[in-house]
């Protein structure tokens, strides 16, 4: 008897005995007969797909099997995560078509290229990037892509025959292997036999942190569009080197739902950069093909009214942008291997054959409609060198040329994404009129204008504002040398020996980097409170708030040894460094004064675990151990109550419920703050220390109203509408920064744009001089925000605060400055707590 049988019609209850008994016929019986020679994944495993969660090695090792024992597919490595997995992806086709796959690439191509015109669209096979479990606890889609794999390359079906022939298929089996393990390890040592039902089961309740995440915790499925991990990165340079036609990107959701495919709900962007052919006609185009394959297997399933390609960084949305069709699906997941629904009972198998389904379904749509796939995608690049757009811009200038390792980071992330850069003097030119015209206005344009106001996630995404990076959009511009990779792009003076000082300068993006490096080899440094100007190696040059003066007498090392470790610094990090010979300043302050601070080396611990923020907390963990090189001890809430707090000078708290710290723990975080050390709160942890007491400030308040208004009665289908408006899912605003605040240091304008999104607003602090940023009187930048949240509640508030603490300090985030890894204009204030927390003293002699 096979698992079929014991489903009802509506596909959702399933498993009166154990499914360690069903038969693979189950998933794949109507694309009979199989190859003999060929493995299957359960011959292979030595357990049915569904019986088990599959471990990365396993899914590697089978496709590498696979790859070698059939002439219909081959395997490569595109690029490995953080904790070493390999990232691969299968290609598989007919055998003809794999042995001339660099000709057939080439013509493929030329469908890329607005210079060319092919227009023998059936000729060449349409190419066909199937995606899977990018969220690493949602671990269905990597089963089925076992059985495509097998499918694929084992059947002697005419359906696949023809599928092949007509077609390259891409198979990357496990976008985030590093979450996946994390959660294949949970489900199957919780596994129970016979299984367990039962929601409140371990095995469907995973641990903090989770397997949707990476190894950093972000989530891989917003990194497209940021490229900061080496998942995403890796998978960019594949993408870019292909451009395919059709891409995937399967999902799980809440266990009581049923299938999503799409299209979506309308895109909330008033005039979206995303061609309508793409979110109408294409999607409508292959809904059919989904619709009748699911009706096929008894399954229910949903369109239209959820989900969003608002924000272009989602492996649903970017390809979108490269002239592809991105296909997001969402099943409702067992979270182990069955699991008690308002339905009856939902089993890993059942989930599989969704995914499975959907993967046929795909190839089946992709081959039976490539003419039209290829004449959209030749279409979309030809219309982004032709067109105009309506800005009327025909270029973006930007650069900043007080801090170059940024702007090189800044340019980097263009040349991922293939965008053409070109040298314009000290600052550097991005012309409209290219392939990649609709990146271009990702990365630059903000909006304002928007048809929903309910979005899944972001509603902004102006790259450039990510990194504080200064741009202005040309009219006209003369375009100078092509820029195509950065390493050359910083060029500093190599400092020389001084017996005396050296001094380095603080608005250098990496600078916080080196001064950890240089202090993890015992070298002692102090920063400038106030600006000075200096005659150097490299002569006369002025020096910012914060630069880092290294004085040679007063320090433990010889001289020798100081200046081995300040080249290493500079050559390491490529950041500018000077020697100097005496301590008279030409303006400003002299290196003796009592100006320059001592800068404590960070010793730093964040706490984690259940009731914290896993992205947070991971976005502070990623900066500090992938940018500053600085380690940073991870305490779980369950050890805080026996952790040495006096073994660290800075203690991170990010958004989190904290309802483990009882008041005796809170009196002693407050001790231990008191004593001089400095506690940074983000966002929710802010709220948190404020609604504690644990600093003497306020949350921004809705003015009451005077006036006894009658409740306006509205229709309740709307009530989702109405709320969903006043939460703020991402926005960026700008903030007036105090630049002489040791938190400001290192930035040269006081205009600084954030991101936001949460509901946290703090009160501009009644001592003067503890508001280091306000927001400004007109923020907005860019994304959605409710009129009613603008003037109430964003308008009056500061972003950043500084609250004493008895002779310590907390250092008060609204916003989270590290977001998603790829707000560098913000995380240096984040870091400047860091290092130079220590020496905020905050005057308190104030009416």
């Amino acid at each position: 008897m096979t698992l079929t049988k014991r489903f009802l019609t509506t596909g959702i209850f399933t498993l009166l005995i154990s499914v360690t008994t069903f038969s693979q016929d189950y998933f794949f019986k109507d694309k009979a007969p199989f190859n003999a020679s060929i493995p299957s994944p359960e011959t292979f495993l030595g357990y049915g797909i569904g019986e088990q969660h599959t471990r990365h090695d396993q899914i590697v090792a089978y496709l590498y099997k696979l790859a070698e024992v059939s002439d219909r597919a081959t395997i490569e490595v595109y690029g490995k995560t953080h904790e070493g997995r390999k990232l691969v992806i299968l290609t598989v086709s007919n055998p003809d078509n794999l042995s001339n796959l660099e000709t057939i690439k080439t013509k493929h191509l030329q469908f890329v290229d607005p210079n060319k015109s092919p227009s023998n669209y059936d000729d060449v096979p349409v190419f066909i990037q199937l995606g899977y479990n990018v969220h690493g606890n949602e671990p269905s889609s990597s089963e089925a892509a076992l059985l495509t794999a097998y499918t694929l390359v084992a059947s002697n079906s005419s359906e696949v025959q023809n599928y092949l022939n007509k077609s390259i298929v891409f198979i990357d089996p496990t976008i985030n292997p590093d979450g996946r393990d994390r959660h294949t390890q949970w489900a199957n040592q919780y596994k129970s036999n016979p299984l367990v039902s039962d929601n409140i089961d371990a095995e469907h309740n995973e641990a903090w942190p989770r397997g949707r995440t990476n190894h950093f915790w972000f989530d891989l499925n917003r990194d497209w569009l940021l490229a900061v991990h080496p998942e995403s990165q890796g998978k960019l340079k594949w993408f870019h080197n292909w451009y395919p036609n059709v891409v995937t990107d399967f999902h799980e959701m809440g266990t009581n739902s049923n299938y999503f495919f799409e299209p979506m709900k309308p895109i909330g962007s008033q005039d979206p950069i995303m061609p309508k052919e793409n979110y109408e006609d294409l999607n409508n185009l292959f809904a059919p093909y989904y619709a009748n394959a699911l009706d096929n297997i008894g399954s229910l399933y949903y369109t239209k009214e959820a989900f969003d390609g608002t924000y272009p960084g989602y492996g649903s949305s970017y390809p979108d942008l490269q002239g592809a069709l991105a296909l997001l699906f969402e099943q409702a997941s067992s979270r182990g291997h069955v699991q008690d629904t308002d339905y009856g009972k939902i089993t890993f198998p059942f989930t599989i054959r969704n995914q499975y389904t959907s993967s046929i379904a795909t190839i089946k749509a992709a081959v039976e409609n490539k003419v039209q796939l290829r004449k959209y995608q030749q279409d979309f690049f030809k219309s982004a060198v032709a067109n105009s757009t309506k800005s009327g811009v025909s270029a973006y200038e930007f650069g900043d040329t007080h801090d170059k390792n940024r702007t090189k980071a800044f340019l980097d992330l263009l040349l991922k994404h293939k965008i053409k850069v070109y040298k314009a003097k000290d600052k550097f030119q991005v012309p409209l009129k290219q392939p990649q015209q609709r990146m271009v206005q990702t990365i630059f344009e903000t909006y304002s204008k928007y048809r929903d106001s309910v979005f899944y996630d972001a509603s902004a995404w102006s790259v450039a504002n990510f990194y504080n990076m200064p741009y202005k959009g040309l009219k006209s511009s003369k375009l100078g040398e092509e820029i195509t990779e950065v390493s050359n792009i910083v060029s500093n003076t190599q400092v020389t020996k001084s017996e005396y000082a050296y001094i380095m300068d603080w608005d250098d993006y990496n600078a916080p980097s080196a001064l950890y490096y240089m202090q993890s080899k015992g070298v002692k440094a102090s920063s400038a409170f106030k600006p000075f100007s200096a005659n150097t190696n490299n002569g006369i040059q002025s020096f910012n708030y914060g630069a880092v003066m290294i004085p040679v007498s007063k320090q433990k090392l010889s001289s020798s040894e100081v200046y081995a470790i300040i080249k290493e610094a500079q050559q390491n990090y490529n950041v500018p460094v000077y020697s100097t010979n005496t301590g008279f300043s030409i303006k400003g302050i002299d290196l003796g004064s009592n100006n320059f601070r001592t800068i404590a080396t960070p010793k730093a611990a964040l706490l984690i675990g259940e009731g914290v923020n896993s992205y947070e907390a991971g976005e502070v963990w990623h900066l500090l151990d992938t940018r500053i090189h600085m380690p940073i001890t991870k305490i779980r809430m369950t050890n805080f109550n026996r952790a040495n707090l006096d073994k660290y000078n800075t203690l991170v708290m990010v958004s989190g419920g904290y309802s483990q710290l009882d008041s005796i723990q809170k009196q002693r975080l407050k001790s231990w703050t008191a004593k001089g050390n400095t506690l940074i709160t983000i966002a929710g942890a802010s709220r948190w220390a404020i609604n504690s007491k644990l600093v003497n400030e306020k949350l921004t308040q809705k003015p009451k109203d005077s006036s006894k208004t009658k409740t306006e009665r509205l229709p309740y289908v709307d009530a989702s509408e109405h709320i969903g408006r006043e939460q703020l899912g991402g926005a960026i605003f700008n903030v007036n920064l105090d630049i002489t605040h040791p938190l400001g240091f290192g930035y040269q304008r006081n205009e600084l744009p954030v991101y936001k999104n949460n509901n946290v607003y703090l009160s501009p602090s009644k001592n003067p001089y503890s508001t280091v940023a306000k927001y400004t009187k007109d923020p907005h930048v860019d994304g959605f925000i409710s009129n009613k949240n603008l003037e109430t509640f964003i308008k009056p508030s500061a972003s950043l605060i500084v609250s004493p603490l008895g002779g310590g300090r907390v250092v008060l985030f609204a916003d989270n400055p590290n977001f998603r890894g790829a707000w560098y204009g913000t995380n240096r204030l984040f870091v400047n707590a860091l290092f130079l927390g220590n020496q905020i003293f905050i005057p308190r002699s104030f009416n």
